[in-house]
């Protein structure tokens, strides 16, 4: 296995995929091969879109290809020409679209898994995974590994793409009903797993005490072929992109929905930011699903739902991209009404996307990586907490960006003042040194629930805990505990659920809010007691010119599964005194008027104002006009011409004190303020 370290960067100001682009995808079906090349041409252009991500090979071959000729499309013979990829790269070229090609690798037909039976999954039970006639393959068997690279050859000494998007480069643990199959068992697997961890044995499933380490085996076989894929496109084609993960030139993100899953609201904006903190002069690019879930593709999403995937999209410094099944007549997505007009809007105002970049000062970190399956209820407490922490941040206007766990050593941390570890659990070696530095450079770091701790031991140098003593994390034994907190209404009792860490503070740490022991609580007669006891729920010590504040308790898993904002204001105003510089802005803003503010690569500052009254319970609803509010951002001097570019008019603005002041208008679905330089 090679490093899987990414090519090296391509020179910025001559690729094409560094600029800001919007992306129409038409995933064909094999009878689509004779679809009107220049009718699906109007569409786009009309759309605002300026690349066509068209189904090119894989599973099934819409030209006729001679790496791959098993596969190649039984309908193309209806086209005169006998190719769709030609026709469609002539016609685009014409008009200044570019073409990207969708490969799916991910399953053979009945007669390539026959020849070939090393390419495909096998599981626990020697069998292979099949759905509808098709098996799905392995990445570490040689399909993936050598003869995918011999069809993007032949794809590229034909066609004049602009780059690929690979579908499904997985392990397959699931299939598209979603039913498990665990971990591949085949030869190459167990081959590849033996040479990464000597001595461990390959896991079955999500249960085996391996899986963790085989979740960064998988990882680390996806990241490697991803990286090769990219050096080959990179050498055949240097204006190429590759559109995939992390080792390749845009990351690609897909929006979607799904029957049966909890909606996240800001699912779009948390991928989008977490891919930019890591590596902010690579692309993001979000494909968003014009329908409600694969197998009810007919099924248009709602208006307001397909709004929000571009919306969180373009307000984070992601390329809008828009996906329906078939060609542009076959279904009459509702959501593409909006989604043209937000990609029309992108189109219009380039200026406001060419490096657009968040100028946030805290970090959230989310868990990423290896770690607990799904449904462990640790798993979902960690969840929980985050999301609640992403919730307050937003509703309190405190701009963040969102860091991946796994990656933390990767990230420029020096350019925020405060970090929020949300009950991350024990920490990596290389996050521990690199959160230490970030301390002693001045940066504030705040840790909730059990992060940073390796058994009773605190794994920050400048811990303001000795040591833990005791972790409740069930019910019965948390139940009755309360913190007597204090906040910008006065001081009162929280409860503690989810999870306490029972900690004894550093000899010169500043402890306080310390936790009230438990009473009975039935019968109501012997309800009493909740004598204060010495376990702080908030310890801080002063690092240096940093800092770090221990709270070992979930104040965002209680914000947002029992609705509590006492919690949100009393962490976020406590952590919020304690930065030199401020991280809040001000101004008469509404919970629900998200802040995303920016700057482009060539200095303009550049302020999303996003309307969450939408926001409902697993759905989005027309959002009510926000009228009446003013926005105060710091280090701003007066004398900017600001302008509302929705409302396409200039807005007063005032300077005091070092910030600019600006009179907000009437806020619909969102508003993104331009404001020129002094």
């Amino acid at each position: 296995m090679t490093t899987g370290r990414p090519a090296p960067d391509h020179d910025r100001e001559s690729v094409w995929w560094t600029r800001p682009f919007r992306s129409f995808q038409t995933n064909l079906r094999e009878i689509d091969a004779d679809l009107d090349v220049s009718r699906v041409l109007d569409v786009i252009e009309d759309y605002g879109a300026d690349v066509w991500l068209l189904s090119v090979g894989g599973i099934i071959a819409n030209y006729p290809s001679s790496a791959d000729p098993d596969s190649i499309n039984p309908a193309l013979h209806r086209r005169p020409s006998g190719d769709l990829i030609g026709d469609a790269v002539t016609a685009a070229k014409a008009r200044g679209i570019r073409v990207l090609g969708r490969m799916d690798f991910s399953k053979v037909d009945r007669r390539r898994a026959e020849a070939h039976p090393e390419w495909c999954f096998v599981d626990a039970d020697g069998q292979n995974q099949i759905y509808n006639g098709y098996f799905s393959v392995c990445p570490s068997g040689d399909y993936y590994q050598r003869h995918i690279f011999d069809v993007i050859t032949d794809v590229l000494s034909r066609y004049d793409l602009s780059g690929f998007f690979f579908n499904w480069m997985s392990f397959n643990e699931r299939d598209y009903s979603r039913r498990y199959w665990g971990v591949c068992q085949c030869r190459s697997c167990q081959d590849r797993f033996a040479e990464f961890a000597p001595g461990q044995r390959l896991p079955v499933d999500q249960s085996s005490p391996t899986y963790p380490l085989w979740q960064r085996f998988s990882a680390a076989v996806l990241n490697d072929l991803t990286a090769r894929m990219r050096q080959h496109v990179t050498a055949l084609k240097p204006d190429a992109a590759l559109i995939l993960g992390d080792r390749a030139d845009v990351t690609f993100h897909e929006a979607n929905n799904a029957v049966g899953r909890p909606l996240g609201h800001r699912a779009t904006a948390e991928a989008v930011s977490a891919a930019r903190t890591v590596q902010p002069d690579r692309p993001v690019m979000v494909n968003a699903t014009g329908f409600l879930d694969m197998p009810y593709r007919l099924a248009g999403e709602d208006p307001h739902h397909f709004a929000q995937f571009l919306l969180q999209a373009i307000a984070h410094g992601a390329n809008p991209g828009t996906y329906i099944m078939g060609t542009p007549d076959d279904v009459r997505y509702p959501g593409l009404v909006p989604g043209r007009e937000l990609t029309r809007f992108h189109r219009d105002h380039p200026e406001l996307y060419d490096g657009l970049r968040s100028t946030a000062r805290v970090g959230l970190v989310r868990r990423t990586g290896a770690g607990l399956a799904a449904a462990d209820p640790r798993h979902q407490r960690r969840v929980a907490e985050f999301r609640g922490w992403y919730l307050g941040l937003t509703e309190t206007h405190v701009p963040f960006d969102v860091l991946r766990s796994d990656l933390i050593d990767q990230v420029e941390l020096n350019r925020y003042r405060v970090l929020v570890l949300p009950d991350l659990g024990e920490l990596p070696a290389a996050s521990v040194a690199t959160l230490d530095r970030f301390v002693a450079g001045g940066g504030m770091l705040v840790g909730t629930g059990d992060s940073g701790f390796a058994g009773s031991d605190p794994q920050l140098a400048g811990s303001p805990v000795r040591r833990r003593l005791a972790t409740f994390d069930h019910e019965q034994s948390l139940r009755s505990l309360h913190l007597p907190v204090s906040g910008p209404s006065g001081s009162y009792p929280l409860p503690v659920v989810g999870s306490y860490q029972v900690v004894v503070p550093a000899a010169d740490a500043e402890p306080d809010w310390h936790s009230l022991g438990r009473s009975w609580y039935g019968p109501p007669e012997k309800c009493y007691g909740y004598e204060p006891t010495p376990h702080p729920g908030w310890t801080h010590r002063q690092v240096g010119d940093g800092g770090i504040v221990i709270i070992p308790w979930l104040p965002g898993l209680i914000h947002h599964d029992l609705g509590l904002s006492l919690a949100r204001d009393a962490v976020i105003t406590r952590i919020c005194a304690l930065t030199a510089e401020p991280v809040r802005l001000d101004g008469s803003l509404p919970e629900r008027l998200q802040v995303v503010p920016g700057r482009t690569r060539d200095g303009l500052h550049v302020v999303h104002l996003l309307n969450r009254t939408g926001d409902a319970t697993q759905r989005f609803l027309a959002p009510t006009p926000i009228t009446g509010a003013t926005l105060a951002l710091p280090d701003l001097p007066a004398g900017r011409e600001v302008t509302a570019l929705v409302a396409g008019r200039p807005v007063p603005s005032a300077g005091a004190g070092g910030d600019l002041t600006v009179e907000l208008p009437e806020i619909g679905l969102f508003e993104v303020l331009s404001f020129a330089s002094s």
